[in-house]
């Protein structure tokens, strides 16, 4: 099991880590931010040997993926998601630890980046989280998904194309982008609309976000 090694610098990660999760009115007990945390030191960890993220210090982690993975939470509906492409388990990993009566599947196509996954599923004891590697247009998962989610990813538009055939008849897209990405809009695919566009602010990161929901039209 990985751990971070007590001292300044991890009590100042967790202060940070509990300051931005009141920020984003979420209720994390000291549990789930412990979880957080040693997932951070498993990312700083494997990102020496598997290049899983270009942020290399933990503390811009706590807020450009921690945090910024954790300000859509609020707006997260369903129990069953797909984190589509998820890379190093983002925002699949957090949302995971925050929601744990939504099950959490984590796809990415990368045997390394899927390695680390699992690794971070068992050391973090995610009952909630599974791990599938697998092209995402070619697998099929049985039971569909009512929400599917996407972090710098792909455009709206192939995000859509790739997952359609795994989202439930009312399930819900989740497009997670910078900012207002209004040509990605314009160029929905036809028989999807936009939900609503929510306007995220992430403690600590000067940059904007936006949640971009769709449905079926």
């Amino acid at each position: 099991m990985t751990t971070l090694a007590a001292g300044p610098a991890h009590a100042e990660l967790g202060r940070r880590l509990e300051k931005g999760v009141v920020e984003l009115g979420l209720a994390l007990g000291r549990s789930e931010r412990s979880k957080l945390l040693q997932y951070l030191a498993l990312l700083e960890k494997w990102n020496q040997v598997y290049n899983l993220t270009a942020i290399r210090d933990k503390g811009k982690m706590v807020s450009g993926h921690l945090l910024d993975c954790l300000s859509v939470v609020p707006y997260l509906t369903g129990t069953r998601m797909l984190d589509a492409g998820s890379g190093a388990g983002l925002p699949g990993i957090p949302v995971a630890v925050a929601r744990p009566d939504i099950q959490v599947a984590l796809l990415d196509s990368n045997q390394k980046k899927a390695a680390f996954l699992r690794q971070a599923v068992a050391d973090l004891q995610l009952k909630n989280a599974t791990v599938v590697c697998e092209r995402l247009e070619a697998w099929d998962a049985g039971e569909k998904f009512d929400l599917i989610i996407s972090r710098a990813f792909a455009e709206i538009a192939e995000f859509i194309a790739l997952t359609t055939h795994l989202l439930a008849p009312r399930g819900v897209f989740a497009a997670m982008k910078g900012i207002y990405p209004f040509e990605e809009i314009e160029h929905l695919p036809p028989g999807f609309r936009v939900q609503q566009v929510h306007s995220v602010a992430v403690p600590g990161l000067e940059a904007e976000r936006h949640l971009v929901l769709i449905e079926r039209a």
